[in-house]
């Protein structure tokens, strides 16, 4: 079974210098998410994890998130073979935000329109151009 209830951090100091992992959740029960390549660094994906998804995240190795369209949870790669491995998870100072290292399965890509990044335009004078 998978635990799901993450401690809250008794003081700013215990916060930011502990050893417990006590995530922030927001109003929503959600935390940031950010996926970059293990290997190369490059910026894979943002999402959104709830309690069990990071839970599940640090449980099984794989990344796992929460879908907001589909208010559920989301295995990364169940239906598309893009299985996440984890390499690495860190969470920043305040504990409001998670950053992991992954290691993409199947063809190797993060975004669910085929891109190997979500991140694959770029803002040029106002208009999206897409760049690998």
């Amino acid at each position: 079974m998978t635990q799901t209830n993450f401690p809250v951090a008794p003081s700013k100091e215990a916060l930011e210098h502990g050893a417990a992992l006590a995530p922030r959740f927001d109003a929503n029960g959600l935390i940031a998410a950010i996926a970059t390549h293990a290997d190369t660094g490059e910026v894979l994906m943002f999402a959104w994890m709830n309690a069990e998804a990071l839970a599940k995240t640090l449980e099984t190795g794989e990344a796992h998130y929460f879908s907001r369209s589909r208010n559920e949870l989301w295995h990364k790669g169940a239906t598309s073979g893009q299985v996440q491995q984890v390499a690495e998870a860190r969470i920043d100072c305040d504990q409001d935000a998670v950053w992991l290292k992954v290691r993409p399965q199947g063809d190797g890509g993060a975004c669910h329109t085929g891109a190997r990044s979500c991140f694959y335009r770029v803002i040029e004078d106002g208009r999206l151009v897409e760049r690998p």
